[in-house]
């Protein structure tokens, strides 16, 4: 069966076939101000002969009521992913599994299956910077939630006044922690402050299972955070596509509407 898996962030939409167990070219765009049209043209259109649409959404009701329309027009009843106690060979470990966001619970799917057997840190570095601690077993032991380096320098940059002037132009890179501008001390330090939590995640989750976990770190600034590092870590930049691959073969179709 061919299917399209498709994943919905705050600012950006990626999507991918998958036929026959086989995730195909990764596509994807920021989905800022888009209609029923553009789903329906770029996104589904872009896919003939899917019999099947599995979701995985975090960009609110009205994001998912276009792309919901866009599939209904080619016949196709759109799967949205939420998240359950156990699925995908992952058991959520919060009280409450449905406050788990569902990018991350799919994320986690996806990192314990590309890693089987080890402790994996899930990290993914979007608008927030999450990370969620899954066993070797699949027992999902916990997460964190941060501003990801993006939001960081956002925020300093439009809640005051003299960092913000002060930013204005200037050398926006640097090579090491320290930097030359204040453009560049922004934007190194909240890359810093996000790799050293991400270190400080696997010291403490070694503690706490007896086993160093690796790392897997996926999102639009996933790249700039890997490099400063010092935990072993893949960048896995369609990770929740994989786990939507693994979702698609457990979880059933949709009903069909009686009519």
């Amino acid at each position: 069966m061919a299917m399209l898996l498709i994943d919905i962030g705050n600012t950006r939409i990626k999507w991918a076939r998958l036929d026959n167990g086989r995730l195909g070219v990764r596509r994807a765009a920021a989905h800022a101000g888009w209609h029923v049209e553009d789903y329906a043209r770029r996104v589904i259109g872009a896919a003939r002969g899917v019999e099947r649409v599995l979701v995985a959404s975090v960009a609110g009701g009205k994001v998912d009521r276009a792309l919901a329309t866009a599939a209904r027009r080619v016949g196709i009843k759109a799967q949205f992913v939420s998240v359950p106690r156990h699925a995908g060979g992952v058991t959520v470990g919060y009280h409450e599994p449905w406050r788990l966001g569902v990018d991350r619970f799919v994320a986690a799917v996806g990192a314990h299956h590309l890693f089987k057997g080890v402790p994996v840190w899930a990290v993914g570095v979007g608008t927030a910077m999450t990370l969620d601690l899954i066993a070797a077993d699949g027992r999902h032991k916990g997460g964190v939630i941060v501003p990801a380096p993006a939001l960081m320098v956002d925020t300093l940059l439009t809640r005051t006044s003299g960092i913000r002037r002060r930013a204005r132009g200037g050398v926006s890179q640097a090579k090491g922690l320290l930097a030359r501008s204040t453009r560049a001390a922004i934007r190194q330090g909240a890359r810093f402050a996000a790799a050293a939590l991400v270190d400080r995640a696997v010291a403490e989750a070694e503690e706490l299972i007896g086993k160093r976990p690796f790392v897997v770190v996926t999102g639009g600034e996933s790249a700039a955070v890997r490099s400063l590092l010092k935990s072993p870590a893949a960048g896995v930049p369609d990770l929740i596509l994989k786990g939507l691959a693994v979702l698609a073969q457990q979880l059933p179709p949709p009903r069909a509407r009686r009519r």
